[in-house]
């Protein structure tokens, strides 16, 4: 995801208590910072649209599916109160993290090198106390969580135009830029669009998508060990595998039959509901962008047959579709991925949402089939830290200075 880290300038040192998130008293505070914080590289100032999290009042939305998981709170030592702290004291800032293993590359054999690693995610420090030091120690606090879970490496993502970011990470944190993949966005119609009959798509069950995705992405920067337990959350709702239109007869939902003989041209993907773990809102947004977003909407309710593109109202509380494990080859992949995303979309349709999204490699070639709004979507940075002294497998050598592949898996955990 175009990671929600707040603009984040460190100078002064404030005296902080840097400590574990505890949802009975703390809930309170760290929504007033989540509220806070406006989210996207427009920034906070005065007229500018910002978009906005909604965590359903669960601050571990985003973490808790993940294998091992913390969040942390940045509470002032000394205060007047306020803020969800006990005795005076005020929640100023917050980070959250998780540990899991993913592969980082591949041995000379082609077989997956499995590597542990940590992400952080959610950085926020409050308005009032920015410039003071606080980002950075939350940052080094769970780093130090990171490193006592065997963590080898620690990542984080940011859109690649926040600079106060990106220069915490990389000038303050060592942090080095090193993946720059993109957040690509599509828009919910009141419409449904129509299906490919040019394309068959079939529904795999968890255990036929693991075994798929094992032996397409086994090798892919990212892609989860347990994906096993990402397939079978029940945010996940489901696999999807298209193919040629009469291809699928040849193998019958075998996915054996499948892997031993694939058709020329496949494209998959699995799709995960955003939608109940939070929400997102547009604000600042001027009257005239509101009205002509309406009137878009209202033309698609009169007309539906019509076909024309209409803007959810994304300035009101909306869900979101993430596109995860996009992936496949052949001439026809990208008429494939097509057909897939936009079966995805009529999905996103029926469930309420506002947009579908998903995160690509920026080489990736289902690229070039992702149907997407370029202004609604980001170009992100993921940047990288190796946490340990030696290496695992000494045939990858320091991950951290590795070229980039054409493919990255995006967990949807941690969207």
């Amino acid at each position: 995801m175009v990671e929600a880290v707040a603009p984040v300038v460190e100078e002064e040192e404030v005296e902080v208590v840097v400590r574990e998130y505890d949802g009975g008293r703390d809930r309170d505070g760290v929504e007033e910072v989540e509220r806070e914080c406006e989210v996207g590289s427009s920034g906070g100032g005065s007229g500018k649209m910002c978009l906005f999290t909604d965590l359903l009042g669960d601050p571990l939305c985003r973490i808790r599916n993940s294998p091992a998981y913390l969040m942390l709170v940045a509470e002032t030592a000394t205060g007047t109160g306020g803020g969800g702290g006990a005795g005076g004291k005020k929640i100023i800032g917050l980070v959250r993290g998780c540990v899991k293993y993913v592969a980082s590359g591949s041995t000379r054999d082609k077989d997956p090198i499995y590597t542990k690693v940590a992400y952080i995610l959610g950085l926020r420090v409050s308005p009032t106390h920015r410039r003071r030091g606080v980002g950075k120690k939350l940052v080094e606090r769970m780093e130090e969580w990171f490193r006592q879970k065997g963590a080898e490496y620690s990542y984080m993502a940011t859109e690649q135009d926040n600079e106060a970011s990106v220069r915490l990470f990389t000038g303050r944190c060592g942090y080095a830029k090193f993946r720059t993949p993109s957040v690509l966005v599509h828009p919910v119609f009141r419409h449904a669009l129509g299906l490919s009959r040019r394309a068959s798509i079939v529904r795999l069950e968890p255990r036929d998508a693991e075994r798929l995705y094992r032996w397409h992405f086994a090798a892919v920067e990212f892609f989860p060990d347990d994906i096993d337990a990402v397939l079978s959350n029940a945010l996940s709702l489901g696999t999807f595998l298209a193919v040629p239109a009469g291809a699928a007869a040849r193998w019958d939902g075998d996915v054996e039959a499948f892997l031993a003989s694939p058709p020329a041209s496949w494209a998959v993907l699995s799709v995960w509901n955003c939608m109940d773990a939070f929400r997102l809102e547009v604000r600042g947004a001027p009257r005239a962008v509101r009205a002509a977003a309406g009137a878009t909407r209202l033309v698609d309710r009169a007309a539906p047959w019509l076909g024309i593109p209409s803007i959810p109202n994304l300035f009101a509380p909306f869900g979101l579709y993430f596109l995860y494990g996009l992936g496949g080859s052949g001439p026809e992949l990208p008429r494939l991925v097509r057909a897939l995303c936009r079966h995805a979309h009529n999905m996103a349709r029926r469930g309420g949402c506002g947009v579908v999204a998903t995160e690509v490699g920026e080489r990736d070639p289902v690229r070039a089939g992702v149907p997407h709004w370029a202004r609604l979507g980001a170009e992100d940075l993921w940047c990288i830290k190796r946490l340990a002294d030696g290496y695992t497998h000494g045939t990858l050598g320091d991950w951290s200075k590795a070229q980039p592949g054409r493919s990255i898996f995006v967990d949807p955990r941690e969207f």
